[in-house]
């Protein structure tokens, strides 16, 4: 995919089960093929990057998000290797009992509660963290 001229506006969720565990995925496709990621992907033309987040996660993680709350914007121009991204992260929480299913650009979806131990792919590990800074907590 050739990017414009600007920026291209993506987003991503950081999704709590309340057990002290995250939802990651493993990607599927470079950049990052086989890393653990935060749920997320390109917003489309038309779409509020709400309803682009809600998708993302449908789509790769098979689970349906309620509430969203925002956890900051990313547009660091590094943080994707395939050109300049601006992220707009959220962050959600989802019954305990609730099971993903990879899909989309997701080779594996899944509830870690070791998360802090990998190295997540783009800035995600940065999400993470503003997230709990801003009171947000897995358990």
């Amino acid at each position: 995919m050739a990017f414009p001229n600007t920026p291209v506006l993506t987003t991503d969720c950081v999704i709590s089960d309340g057990e002290g565990r995250i939802l990651l995925i493993r990607r599927k496709n470079e950049p990052f093929r086989g890393a653990f990621a935060l749920p997320g992907g390109f917003v489309e033309i038309g779409e509020t990057v709400e309803a682009a987040c809600r998708r993302e996660v449908l789509e790769e993680t098979g689970i349906k998000t309620g509430a969203l709350r925002l956890i900051g914007v990313y547009s660091e121009p590094g943080r994707d290797p395939r050109g300049h991204t601006v992220s707009v992260a959220f962050m959600t929480s989802v019954p305990p009992a609730t099971r993903p299913q990879a899909g989309s650009d997701a080779e594996d979806a899944q509830w870690l509660s070791h998360w802090r131990d990998l190295d997540l792919a783009f800035d995600h590990a940065k999400i993470i963290a503003d997230a709990e800074r801003l009171g947000f907590s897995p358990s």
